[in-house]
């Protein structure tokens, strides 16, 4: 097994210090209170433990225009939306974006910083959806919030200063596995299809079957324990694992959906769930873009300032999101190799 970077390794070195038990070995309502990544990432940069802090050009949370909070109706009961506008005139794109943390724990503050690279970097409205957790609501709860969510987008662009012609969805890891489902829902039901679908390390198969998940079984900071224990909350019985909404690679055909970007890492036991996805959709004629980064886990892409792939990833999603929303992007310098294509 490879080591991860030594800027991945001292956010995983911040993570153990602060002494939390295993999560899988939690209960929810302790779970959701364990620090993550996220909160370890906070710490470093307010210490200035990196060399490249103090000259970062871009440190996160980045500033954006502003920051705006909405409520809407969904079945049986309602959730909140936060959204994040660009500077500029408009009217903008938008980016729908689920957050991870296994259906089960995180929130809109976990991935705050992801959000507002994004709204920067792709120049775009991001909506980050609270869509409802398990155990309280089980699949496919989280589903059907998150495609509510997206027509929401898409009904109410122009309220927002946004182009109802030009909405996205995205997510990472649980929010990623959401975002494919959307698109495939929205297929099925023959309403409006995404223009774009970001998928972030993302879990598109409840087997928890593949090499990697093996490889970094003990991986930090999630693990193949952690995948279980999620499922387990997430499923009301192991059956509906099967089911192509709860395990997007599965689904019956994955022909005439949006175009992808897939983005995994290395030392995640999701990173062949994002291969796997990403070569079945090119196999049925579905425009992809797929980059593993090396030297980092799960989580790294919102780590703006302390991990350089973090800013190549997020680059590399803003190119490919400005595509599908129709703008002249020029291509990106990286090297193309074994672990980078498009089809």
């Amino acid at each position: 097994m490879k080591q991860l970077d030594l800027s991945a390794q001292e956010l995983i070195d911040q993570l153990a210090k602060y002494g939390a038990p295993p999560i899988e070995t939690l209960s929810v309502g302790e779970a959701r209170n364990v620090p993550l990544l996220d909160y370890a990432a906070r710490d470093l940069v307010a210490a200035h433990l990196t060399a490249r802090m103090a000259t970062v050009a871009n440190p996160m949370p980045q500033q954006v225009e502003s920051v705006r909070h909405r409520r809407i109706p969904v079945k049986d009961g309602s959730i909140l939306l936060r959204i994040y506008k660009p500077v500029g005139p408009g009217p903008h794109p938008i980016l729908v974006y689920f957050h991870g943390g296994g259906w089960v724990i995180a929130n809109l503050d976990t991935y705050d910083s992801s959000a507002r690279a994004l709204c920067n970097a792709a120049e775009c409205i991001v909506i980050s959806v609270a869509y409802r957790q398990a155990p309280e609501h089980k699949f496919p709860t989280a589903i059907e919030d998150a495609y509510a969510a997206t027509e929401w987008a898409m009904a109410n662009a122009d309220s927002l200063n946004g182009n109802a012609a030009q909405v996205a969805v995205g997510g990472e890891s649980a929010g990623g596995n959401l975002a494919a489902v959307v698109c495939q829902m929205a297929r099925a039901q023959g309403t409006t299809q995404p223009v774009h679908q970001l998928l972030i390390y993302p879990v598109t198969d409840l087997a928890f079957f593949t090499p990697s998940i093996h490889e970094y079984a003990h991986a930090k900071p999630l693990n193949a324990a952690m995948l279980t224990w999620f499922s387990s909350h997430y499923l009301k019985s192991a059956e509906e694992a099967a089911h192509g909404y709860a395990s997007p690679l599965r689904a019956t055909t994955l022909a005439n959906l949006p175009p992808a970007t897939i983005i995994t890492a290395e030392h995640d036991p999701l990173r062949d769930d994002g291969r796997l996805y990403a070569e079945a959709l090119r196999d049925e004629g579905v425009r992809v873009t797929y980059r593993n980064y090396h030297g980092v886990m799960h989580e790294f892409f919102g780590m703006i300032g302390l991990l350089d792939q973090s800013a190549d990833a997020v680059n590399l999603a803003a190119m490919e999101l400005g595509k599908s929303f129709g703008r002249n992007v020029p291509e990106s310098l990286m090297a193309v190799d074994e672990h980078f294509w498009r089809a």
